[in-house]
């Protein structure tokens, strides 16, 4: 367990959930509808949660 960094995953996932609230929130603020804005919440989690892992593991790929 000597590599293994805890805040990472816990940096991962607070971003994900900040990002899908501020999309919902800016979403609803703009007259969508709750479900659609909770959709488009979703998916705007996943792609940052994606563009953040692809940072964090950048600098850890072998050359």
């Amino acid at each position: 367990m000597r590599g293994y960094n805890i805040w990472r995953p816990i940096m991962l996932i607070a971003v994900a959930l900040l990002t899908r609230t501020l999309v919902n929130s800016v979403c609803l603020m703009f007259g969508m509808s709750p479900e659609t804005a909770g959709s488009v919440a979703v998916l705007g989690m996943v792609v940052a949660a994606l563009i953040m892992y692809n940072r964090m593991m950048k600098g850890r790929r072998r050359r």
